[in-house]
């Protein structure tokens, strides 16, 4: 059982296929989707090794070729240096604007390969597979594609759409505990920004979700997809509301600069960055106290940090202020409007801001 839904973006949309045990299908859903026949798959040695069996048998019975290269895995390594070698294989292998790229793995990878895609030749056709949950609920899709520099989490990016996303929940089960937990984070942010019930439905679901029940996940993956599309649909740029999505980031992407990249999860750091942005919800008189420990049971519930590391607030401050979303030196935070809305505020001094809460 496949369930289907779309990003709506004119002649640039595409499907995204949600199921359990769905990667045999990809080389049928690539003929559908009139997908290049010569294809580069862009993955790390873990996933690549669970999962490429499947994934070139499928490509090769639909009558696709297809050659691989695997990058290093996480998020220190994913740098300019590392998507040098992308293009090196490329231009090597002789590619051309008639083939195509195949994002096999997480976050890293996919943001790498969406980048390699949108700027080789300017722009050829790519194809997300997310194998991690935080990568299935957010990354993958949307159309943002980035590297990293060493003075601030993604700076260096392009927003390119892929042809088509698969999440396959199955390539769940491989993850330890703890990358699941960092998906969560992201699945939380959803309910927090977007949707009371849903953030209602996952205080009651805890288990499952930690457990990886099929269903539950699957209604977790398609809630926070549909969500993430909906609003894409409406910004695909980020001109105003796709900022929502930013939840907790700001902060988030400062403790993964601060901390050295891979050193915290992607979501854990997430995980903080929303409690700090509740807390100065609160102090604005968005939302109650009641919210801000709502959240933070939640989050803790789901085994994820609500303290940030020790550093000085300065240092904080510095990371934030070289965040994508500062603009003519104004920092515009995402805050939470009680449980299920969101505001753009902007932040005009942000020592004090933040001193307030840390």
């Amino acid at each position: 059982m496949v369930d289907k839904m779309s990003v709506p973006l004119g002649d640039r949309s595409y499907p995204i296929l949600i199921g359990s045990d769905i990667l045999a299908n990809l080389g049928e859903e690539l003929s559908l989707n009139k997908f290049p026949q010569q294809i580069a798959i862009i993955s790390n040695s873990t996933v690549y090794g669970l999962y490429a069996q499947i994934v070139v048998d499928s490509l090769r019975e639909a009558g696709f070729t297809s050659l691989q290269l695997n990058v290093p895995d996480g998020e220190e390594y994913k740098t300019l240096e590392t998507l040098n070698t992308i293009y090196d294989f490329l231009i090597e292998n002789n590619f051309d604007r008639g083939c195509g790229l195949i994002a096999l793995g997480g976050g890293v990878v996919g943001d790498m390969a969406g980048y390699a895609a949108a700027t080789f030749l300017r722009g050829i056709p790519y194809v997300q597979i997310p194998t991690t949950l935080l990568s299935q609920v957010d990354s993958s899709v949307g159309g943002k594609t980035a590297v990293n520099h060493p003075q601030g989490k993604n700076l260096i990016g392009a927003f390119y759409q892929p042809q088509q996303v698969l999440i396959d929940i199955s390539t769940l089960k491989t993850l330890d505990s703890r990358e699941v937990s960092a998906g969560l984070a992201e699945v939380v942010k959803y309910g927090v920004i977007r949707d009371d019930d849903f953030f209602c439905w996952l205080e009651n679901n805890v288990q499952e979700l930690k457990e990886l029940d099929p269903k539950s996940l699957i209604y977790a993956v398609k809630k926070s997809c549909q969500i993430k599309a909906d609003i894409v649909e409406l910004d695909e740029k980020e001109g105003s509301i796709r900022a929502y999505l930013n939840y907790g980031h700001t902060f988030g992407h400062a403790i993964e600069t601060l901390s050295g990249y891979g050193q915290w999860k992607h979501g854990e750091a997430v995980s903080v960055g929303m409690i700090v942005a509740a807390k100065i919800s609160a102090n604005y008189g968005l939302c109650t106290k009641q919210d801000v420990d709502r959240l933070a049971h939640l989050l803790q519930e789901f085994d994820l940090p609500t303290v940030p590391p020790v550093f000085s607030l300065k240092e904080y401050v510095a990371s934030m202020m070289k965040d994508k979303k500062v603009k003519q030196g104004h920092l515009t935070m995402v805050l939470n409007r009680g449980i299920g809305d969101a505001v753009l505020q902007k932040i005009t001094n942000v020592e004090s801001v933040f001193s307030s809460v840390l």
